[in-house]
């Protein structure tokens, strides 16, 4: 079998986990890596010196022989490179959110469903183990019908002002995977929601926020995210958990980062499962696509681009929602101020931050 030829475009924190499975992988080769920042691009000289590290992106869009381009650059950037691989013929797979604006991601999501190209986001909760055997359990019946979906995902993580600026706020950059993964669960779509927030360090945007609300098959949901928890502890820790509840039974799912442990109690069936956690999935993400290239089928095991502009601008409505509600603001920018040189100086933790000299 011949490897896919592919190159990424941004070489971050998301470009350097996608290149380790790349290179690690048999089914799939790497020809370029395209960074506008120098740094960026000596640090991809220096981790993979056997491919080629280009300051300009038009030398992928015109080789013919690559064939899948991996967005990894922020997301202001996003639509240009979407609508140059569309225009290249060249297939693609692109962190989320696809675009600075909910207009600019309906824009590509029309662009690509035209255009005969594979697509894929990686919206990486939907491949991981944990959550497809709840939803396996879910299916089985073994909690009757499925009523509640509750999400929570607090870490200590990206701090505000760190760049990241065109995400946007951390529900929308880190929170919009679990109004994703709420609707995937639900299969349904959203229908109401109201949601409170908090200005923490009294930054301009809240980095804490709660949701909650119905879909339109009667499922209630709610979601906590934030990256507020414990930034100044001595030991930092986190508290990332979902809790299915049907009207017969329950699933639930927690994580250390290194090991998730699932808990299905259903009519008939309880079992406790405890495996390595999986990291970001991208290698599932990267066999699935590379699975519907060569049969040339789609797989409903990638998230499309809908799915990703979808919970980006439900997202949004959350935020929208939280600031036409009170909203609080805790503690100060000079605590905000000690954060940051914590993050700066941290050699292990949460979401830790590649340093640029």
């Amino acid at each position: 079998m011949n490897s896919i030829s592919s190159a990424l475009i941004g070489y971050g924190r998301m470009g350097g986990f996608f290149l380790k499975e790349l290179l690690s992988s048999d089914r799939w080769s790497v020809k370029y890596i395209f960074d506008t920042n120098e740094e960026s691009r000596r640090l991809a000289v220096a981790e993979a010196p056997e491919v080629k590290v280009i300051d300009d992106a038009e030398v992928i869009f015109d080789d013919p022989e690559v064939e899948v381009v991996i967005l990894t650059a922020l997301a202001d950037s996003r639509p240009d490179y979407i609508r140059r691989c569309v225009q290249a013929g060249k297939h693609i797979i692109a962190e989320k959110p696809l675009g600075d604006t909910v207009e600019n991601e309906k824009a590509v999501v029309e662009l690509v469903s035209n255009s005969g190209l594979l697509t894929a986001v990686d919206l990486y909760l939907r491949n991981s183990w944990y959550h497809n055997t709840i939803r396996d359990f879910i299916d089985s019946g073994e909690i009757g019908d499925l009523a509640i979906i509750r999400l929570c995902h607090l870490t200590p993580g990206l701090s505000p002002g760190e760049g990241h600026d065109y995400e946007g706020p951390s529900f929308h950059d880190c929170g919009m995977h679990y109004v994703d993964l709420a609707r995937w669960y639900a299969r349904s779509e959203y229908k109401t929601w109201n949601a409170q927030g908090v200005r923490m360090w009294n930054w301009k945007d809240p980095w804490y926020l709660q949701g909650h609300g119905t879909f339109e098959n009667g499922v209630v949901f709610d979601i906590t995210q934030g990256h507020v928890y414990g930034q100044l502890s001595k030991d930092q820790t986190h508290n990332s958990y979902i809790d299915i509840i049907g009207t017969r039974g329950i699933a639930r799912m927690t994580h250390d980062f290194k090991t998730a442990v699932v808990d299905l109690r259903g009519t008939s069936v309880t079992e406790r499962i405890e495996r390595p956690y999986g990291g970001k999935n991208i290698g599932t993400l990267l066999s699935h696509f590379a699975e519907a290239l060569s049969s040339s089928r789609p797989d409903d095991r990638l998230p499309s681009f809908a799915d990703a502009a979808l919970a980006s601008e439900i997202a949004w409505k959350f935020l929208e929602s939280a600031s036409g509600n009170d909203l609080p603001v805790k503690g100060t920018l000079e605590e905000l101020d000690q954060i940051h040189e914590r993050r700066w100086n941290a050699k292990d933790g949460y979401g830790l931050i590649r340093r640029r000299h």
